[in-house]
């Protein structure tokens, strides 16, 4: 009881340090904590024990980290390379975020590390149905295929359409379908470095597109975004 307790606790006197002093908890995000300072921002994202912070204002970076040693015995490691899978390289140009090393381990695990490759990620000409008259495949490695590709949607966000379609098939499993979820690995061999580019001069502007397909789904004739 005490083990599963621990991280609660932890979490709570850090974060009831961070609100006294002057830090504000997200409202969507309860590990990340915000603190303005005219028209600056610092921002904390905590990870259990581990803890990534960042501001366009050094100044700030450099009080947190006296704030957080008067408190607690903690050592800093310096600039965020890796995190959670994810790389992280900081460059005169730009932050580049990306997954390689991930890509390179999810398909040595599944055996696809030297396939031939596909140029995209689904068959446009190849809709994905039931197919109950073909065989069954091997459940739970279908399921531990979708479950790393959606953890690499976090930099590959482009994947995420073809990645949900194969997973709402994770009932009667098919051959057809194993297919699909195999010619994603096949891409992504093809396709191993790429990365998301935050440049420094940016402005930030979130912009959203959408594509609608009315009735378009072969399954059942549902629309989709």
């Amino acid at each position: 009881m005490v083990i599963h307790q621990a991280p609660r606790a932890w979490y709570e006197t850090l974060s009831t340090y961070l609100i006294e002093n002057g830090f504000r908890r997200g409202i969507i995000d309860k590990t990340l904590f915000i603190k303005k300072d005219k028209g600056d921002i610092l921002l904390v994202q905590v990870y259990v024990d581990d803890i990534i912070f960042g501001s366009i204002k050094k100044s700030l970076c450099t009080e947190f980290e006296s704030l957080m040693h008067k408190k607690f015995q903690m050592s800093s490691i310096g600039e965020l390379t890796f995190f959670l899978g994810l790389q992280v390289k900081q460059k005169d140009n730009g932050i580049f975020i990306s997954q390689d090393k991930y890509v390179a381990d999810i398909l040595k695990i599944f055996d696809f590390s030297s396939v031939k490759t596909a140029g995209t990620p689904l068959e446009t000409n190849k809709a994905l149905i039931k197919d109950e008259e073909a065989e069954d495949v091997d459940v739970h490695l279908y399921r531990s295929m979708i479950g790393s590709l959606m953890y690499l949607t976090a930099s590959r966000p482009y994947i995420m359409f073809v990645v949900c379609a194969c997973a709402r098939l994770q009932v009667t499993l098919k051959t057809s379908h194993l297919h699909a979820v195999k010619r994603i690995f096949r891409y992504l061999k093809g396709q191993p470095k790429l990365v998301l580019w935050y440049p420094w001069d940016s402005l930030f502007d979130l912009e959203a597109f959408s594509d609608s397909d009315y009735a378009g789904a072969c399954l059942d004739r549902k629309s989709t975004t």
